[in-house]
């Protein structure tokens, strides 16, 4: 990924707000074409997002309930775009351009945390499926911070297994903990990953078969010499459920033929969960591979951290965002708004001040100006141009 695709070609400064980013974008349209600012524009469908709408009809109704409001802090030259115009640049916007500010900006929200988890993983836009298919997202998501740190198409004509290495070339990761999914057990990905100057846990399915039957085969034998295996076991009740969860690791790799293939693999663990409902049980047994060394505890953590990616980012982009309804299909369209929801989502992440859940933050962006003003800051500076 070309994360300084900027009209000079060169790097730009660390903005110090997403206004200052946006103004990095250069505008698609011809110039005798252009009856809107591309800044009002995107500032339009960021504060449209942040409210709760989700189309770019929603767009269009939200700038001209909200036209008296915009004009105190945008130019609006010949007022609200339509809908068709909205539709027209989210189309033509290089999604190459618009995500490298993207990330850009992430990184000024981001903390610096010791033994952050960085989880990658797919997400499938449904309703936008066009000629080429589904478009496919990989969304990079850390745990500490509550961000989407970044995210990267996979090309209609290849899969997740190209799309993750294009990610992680765009993200800081030093000091972090990269957990992927089958789909990443990759060589090149774990080697791109250890020379970033983090660590990995992958998990093991059918798709690396051979590689699992090995992993696989030695730690159930080693199993029955619970001497040789580091163990942590952690037992979790509520909601009517109990939920057990058992890791076993070792860091004896002796036994792995292609040792060093794998750069960095310093362990490999399982991971049982038993899950009781009303007296029935149901099991399930997981292999992981890892460069870190053996911890049994921190192995489960982190293995369980994977899912948050699930749970606190897709789940939300598609309750609370509506992201596998959207039906944008021409051209960048598609894309461009899956940047746009990230965006919004890591403004209303970001926010403290409001006791609430993205839905209640997004009610109250939309019932209180001030509130939004202030979503629209939270990022920035005195520099900060609105």
């Amino acid at each position: 990924m070309n994360t300084t695709p900027f009209p000079d070609g060169a790097a730009a400064p660390a903005p110090a707000s997403l206004a200052e980013c946006l103004l990095l974008i250069a505008d698609p349209r011809v110039e005798r074409t252009r009856q809107h600012n591309l800044g009002d524009i995107l500032v339009i469908a960021v504060c449209c997002m942040l409210c709760g709408g989700e189309s770019f009809y929603d767009m269009e109704d939200f700038g001209l309930a909200k036209e008296a409001w915009f004009r105190t802090f945008l130019e609006l030259p010949n007022g609200i775009p339509s809908h068709d115009t909205f539709n027209r640049v989210f189309a033509a916007l290089d999604p190459a351009t618009f995500n490298a500010c993207f990330l850009r900006w992430t990184e000024g929200l981001r903390k610096v945390v010791g033994n952050d988890i960085v989880s990658l993983d797919g997400k499938a836009l449904r309703r936008s499926a066009g000629p080429a298919g589904i478009p496919f997202i990989v969304n990079a998501w850390s745990s500490a911070n509550g961000l989407v740190l970044g995210q990267v198409k996979v090309d209609d004509k290849s899969n997740e297994i190209t799309a993750v290495p294009e990610l992680l070339d765009a993200l800081l990761l030093k000091g972090c903990v990269v957990t992927l999914d089958a789909m990443g057990c990759q060589r090149k990905t774990a080697a791109k990953i250890v020379d970033a100057g983090a660590d990995y846990v992958i998990s093991l399915k059918g798709n690396q078969g051979t590689l699992l039957d090995e992993v696989r085969a030695f730690l159930e034998d080693a199993a029955s010499r619970p001497q040789e295996l580091d163990r942590f076991e952690t037992v979790e009740k509520g909601h009517g459920r109990v939920e057990t969860r058992v890791c076993r690791q070792s860091g004896r790799l002796d036994w792995f033929a292609d040792l060093d293939k794998w750069k960095g693999l310093k362990s490999v663990f399982m991971v049982d969960s038993v899950r009781e409902i009303k007296g029935v049980a149901t099991a399930e047994r997981r292999f992981f591979i890892s460069s870190l060394r053996v911890d049994s505890q921190k192995a489960l953590e982190t293995s369980r951290a994977h899912w948050n990616v699930e749970n606190q980012l897709h789940w939300r982009l598609d309750v609370q965002f509506n992201e596998d309804q959207c039906r944008a299909r021409t051209r960048n369209a598609a894309e461009n708004l899956a940047i746009l929801r990230r965006i919004a989502l890591n403004m209303l992440n970001s926010e403290k001040t409001k006791k609430r859940g993205i839905k209640g933050k997004q009610k109250n962006a939309s019932w209180n100006h001030d509130y939004l003003m202030m979503l629209l800051r939270s990022d920035a500076g005195p520099a900060c141009r609105l």
